[in-house]
């Protein structure tokens, strides 16, 4: 069987309100209904999510389609980037890619990349090891340590290449058996679920 890693998609940009309590834009909430229509959704058995607003919309939605409650789990939240606060897109992508080029090093004070790497990828395996690998089950989170835990599972250095494309609102999915990646960063209301 299979896991998969969601992000969320579009969200309310607040420069006033703290980047974890963002909640889904209406673009970003009708991708995430779009998606819970997909027969893959009502097949999950578990969602579980960050404890970031954004992410426990968008697992709820999904939980919602499959008949389950969303499990939260605090170690899957997205890179600490409290330290700078809101950063407009141009200075955002501008400090994304230098937290993936520069993994053991802080970028003005953000948690380094490869401390977000064990971060997530202890999370995943904590839960996988106590979980029914018949079961499908979705991880609900934030395109940053969705990217690591790729790169993790990939068996390669952390790299922005493998990041997802578009901003938000993708999945990849994984064998629970050998945790090997079976498809790629793909849109969620496109993914046509386990072959």
């Amino acid at each position: 069987m299979f896991g998969l890693y969601i992000t969320h998609p579009q969200v309310r940009i607040d420069p006033d309100v703290p980047v974890p309590k963002w909640g889904l834009s209406e673009v970003g909430a009708a991708r995430a209904h779009k998606a819970a229509e997909s027969r893959w959704a009502s097949q999950l058995r578990r969602v579980i999510s960050s404890d970031e607003t954004k992410a426990i919309e968008t697992a709820e939605i999904l939980a919602t389609a499959a008949g389950v409650s969303v499990e939260i789990v605090h170690g899957m939240h997205e890179n600490d980037r409290s330290a700078t606060g809101f950063l407009p897109p141009p200075e955002f992508e501008k400090a994304a890619d230098w937290f993936f080029a520069h993994p053991e090093a802080s970028f003005k004070g953000w948690e380094k990349a490869i401390d977000a790497q064990r971060r997530i990828v202890s999370a995943v395996n904590d839960i996988l090891a106590l979980h029914d690998p018949a079961l499908p089950i979705a991880f609900v989170g934030h395109g940053g340590v969705g990217t690591l835990l790729k790169c993790h599972l990939e068996d390669r250095p952390i790299r922005r290449d493998g990041d997802q494309p578009g901003g938000g609102g993708n999945l990849y999915c994984f064998s629970l058996a050998d945790r090997r990646l079976s498809c790629d960063w793909t849109p969620i209301e496109d993914w046509q679920g386990w072959m």
